[in-house]
């Protein structure tokens, strides 16, 4: 941008000079390259008010160009012999354009399975996170911001303000209650998700402004029983894959992404088994109500979604016949 902003300052005073004050080409470069670097040589011959009036907009126009320019070739000059900086200043620009992303706080062991869901399902988020090594050894996978989570400063530099997301996973229950709350403060409209290691947080968390709090241990101990009790059913159940576009085999649908293609006033208008190979297992009402198994004649609403049961190849079919964007 400096660069181009100079070669704009320099091709305006050389057609200035020779369309406004009639000069040659040549002393029209030269009287713009003195002009622009303000040496305070005499001018080639004497201009008329209109050559006066346009050298005053030239100097005022270049002084402040000139000036970024250098600044920013400076700084690129000096920060070659830090590629620390150009790395921070990347991760910075690329942060800036994110918007509706997720932001997730910590990059332990449930903050790098949050990691590898997102990027599975394309979903943009940045990672806040103050361990170095992480960092050094993530950096190339990962898009990370350096910081402790708890500092507004560093929320917001993640874009907490733009975000869509929030997914908060760091191993103290209060650190993880003090950034919530300071999320909430920051974007009321964040979608806040908690990791909580002890039962009598949760509500805390809660009253904080999470909207989901998960227990990470409490899941772990119900799922290993739940192998003892029903052995075949939870190995079944591992085996509904949400990970990635190849080997999903459940998938989450808005009402509006069929009504523009199926005149769909009920389950049974879709016809996803018969078309795609699909089973509809789940509905979700506007209001948030959870219909599991629901019956062919259940009248659908503007802003609901079924939760869709298939093989991967069934699913990507099912994407592909309705066009359906998953990121």
């Amino acid at each position: 941008m400096a660069l181009t902003l100079m070669v704009m300052v320099l091709l305006f005073g050389v057609l200035g000079y020779r369309f406004i004050a009639d000069y040659t080409w040549i002393d029209a470069f030269y009287m713009t390259i003195i002009t622009v670097t303000t040496v305070g040589f005499s001018e080639v011959r004497p201009m008329g008010v209109e050559g006066k009036i346009f050298t005053v907009i030239l100097i005022v126009t270049s002084v402040f160009i000139v000036g970024f320019a250098i600044s920013v070739i400076t700084e690129y000059l000096l920060s070659r012999n830090n590629p620390q900086i150009l790395k921070q200043k990347k991760v910075k620009n690329t942060v800036d354009k994110l918007s509706n992303h997720v932001v997730v706080c910590g990059f332990g062991r449930n903050g790098m399975q949050a990691a590898e869901r997102l990027k599975a399902y394309k979903k943009p988020f940045v990672v806040i996170e103050k361990d170095k090594e992480l960092l050094e050894k993530y950096e190339e996978d990962i898009l990370f911001m350096e910081g402790d989570a708890n500092e507004d400063e560093v929320l917001l530099a993640a874009g907490i303000d733009r975000a869509q997301y929030l997914i908060v996973t760091l191993p103290d229950d209060a650190a993880n209650l003090f950034v919530v709350l300071s999320a909430r403060q920051l974007n009321s409209n964040l979608f806040i998700i908690s990791r909580a290691s002890q039962v009598t947080s949760q509500r805390k968390l809660q009253l904080a402004g999470a909207n989901k709090v998960i227990m990470p241990d409490k899941i772990g101990g119900d799922h290993m029983a739940s192998l003892v009790v029903m052995p075949d059913l939870i190995t079944f159940m591992d085996k509904l894959s949400v990970e990635g576009e190849h080997t999903t085999n459940l998938e989450e649908v808005a009402i509006e992404d069929f009504s523009n293609q199926v005149d769909c006033n009920s389950l049974r208008d879709l016809d996803l088994r018969r078309k795609t190979g699909c089973t509809i297992i789940g509905y979700i009402a506007p209001d948030g109500e959870y219909i599991i198994n629901p019956e062919a004649d259940l009248q659908l609403q503007p802003k609901s979604k079924v939760i869709v049961l298939g093989r991967p190849e069934q699913i990507r079919k099912l994407n592909e016949m309705f066009h359906i964007d998953l990121s």
